[in-house]
């Protein structure tokens, strides 16, 4: 029988840029990846921004949206639709992956993960 991976909720509430907390959340679901973890990363609050496509950062500085586009590839990416909705966030703005989400479907993806992680 397979063994089944490791699934991670990641949270995170901050703005992309302006702290270090969005930037280690998905330095540490890019970890979670490379380990063969099921990792989704739900963004709430000012977190949403950091799924707006388009983003042009100065070199050498990180990007979210670029940092983002690697969770897909692997995990899911969950943008809160209330939160988006407050800042004017469409969903034909947001990295592409990324997907708008409900209250409900945070509320399954912590009863079905085997760890939480708040950032």
């Amino acid at each position: 029988m397979k063994e089944t991976s490791m699934q991670t909720l990641i949270l995170i509430n901050d703005p992309p840029y302006g702290t270090e907390r969005l930037y280690n959340g998905l330095r540490l679901a890019h970890a979670l990846l490379q380990r063969e973890a099921d990792v989704t990363v739900f963004l709430m609050g000012d977190a949403v921004s950091a799924a707006k496509s388009g983003q042009r950062t100065p070199d050498g500085f990180y990007n979210t949206e670029r940092m983002l586009r690697r969770v897909t590839r692997r995990g899911k990416v969950l943008l809160c639709g209330t939160c988006m909705d407050a800042r004017g966030l469409a969903d034909d703005e947001v990295v592409e992956g990324a997907q708008r989400s409900t209250m409900e479907a945070l509320a399954e993806a912590t009863e079905q993960a085997d760890k939480v992680l708040i950032f």
